[in-house]
């Protein structure tokens, strides 16, 4: 059941590309709120909301902020019940990562986990249950596992796009890949989107998926300015997943 937290932060390893491909204008900013319905095969597991806040300052540096909650559902809190939060900051620019925080609950499983960037050191200091835990070298423009998300929607897609970035959860630092297959219609409870159907290399990926020979991983962004991540799916050993948008909200301010 502790996969309905990593269902909803993989997409995050979507993939920054180069800084000469990079746009001067966001199609994100505060007050824009997505969210989703979690499914495990065809049985609703819980709910996501992924959010931008209000710009913030962190250790004096203006920085951009982001916000996921995720919640079993219902009939399955009784059971096993999941309130997990994910924070991750970056510089207005979102081109690297400044800091990013996880609080998972999950059944009687808790961890808290501070993941801190040094971008004057390029080194990552990463704290679990308020102990440093991993103190790693990292690139300049490495990213964490939710704002690389935002990084990747600041660029145009078109078929045929390949991806290399650098990500870290603060335990090791990797290099990955996505491609962008084609042009899909996709249908989800918020509507019809024309999308941009995009694979994910998850070899670098723990948990089920390392453990899956044949996992995949895909997501679909709208074809459009805002690049929404509108449905996410997996396929593993032990079956699927699938993350659907249910609702949108558009920024107040997009700078």
């Amino acid at each position: 059941m502790r996969n309905i937290t990593m269902t909803f932060i993989f997409f995050g390893f979507l993939l920054h590309v180069s800084p000469a491909w990079a746009v001067d204008a966001l199609p994100f900013g505060p007050g824009e709120r997505m969210k989703y319905e979690i499914y495990w095969a065809f049985i609703h597991a819980a709910d996501a909301e992924l959010e931008v806040m209000e710009n913030v300052e962190m250790d004096g540096v203006p920085a951009r902020y982001f916000l996921a909650r995720a919640r079993s559902a219902s009939w399955i809190d009784s059971i096993y019940k999941v309130r997990d939060t994910i924070e991750a900051w970056t510089d207005m620019g979102v081109t690297y990562s400044l800091r990013y925080k996880k609080d998972q609950n999950e059944g009687s499983y808790h961890k808290k986990v501070d993941l801190i960037f040094d971008k004057t050191a390029n080194q990552s200091y990463r704290y679990a249950r308020g102990k440093l835990q991993h103190t790693i070298d990292q690139p300049a423009d490495v990213f964490d596992p939710m704002s690389i998300l935002f990084s990747f929607r600041k660029i145009p897609l078109y078929e045929g796009m390949h991806f290399v970035a650098n990500v870290s959860d603060g335990k090791k630092s990797v290099k990955s890949e996505a491609f962008v297959e084609g042009v899909e219609t996709v249908k989800t409870p918020r509507g019809k989107f024309k999308t941009y159907k995009v694979k994910l290399d998850i070899k670098h990926l723990s948990g089920v998926f390392q453990k899956s020979k044949d996992a995949e991983l895909y997501v679909w962004f709208s074809a459009d300015e805002r690049r929404i991540p509108v449905k996410v799916k997996s396929k593993v050993t032990v079956g699927y997943f699938t993350m659907e948008l249910v609702d949108y909200r558009p920024p107040r301010v997009v700078d």
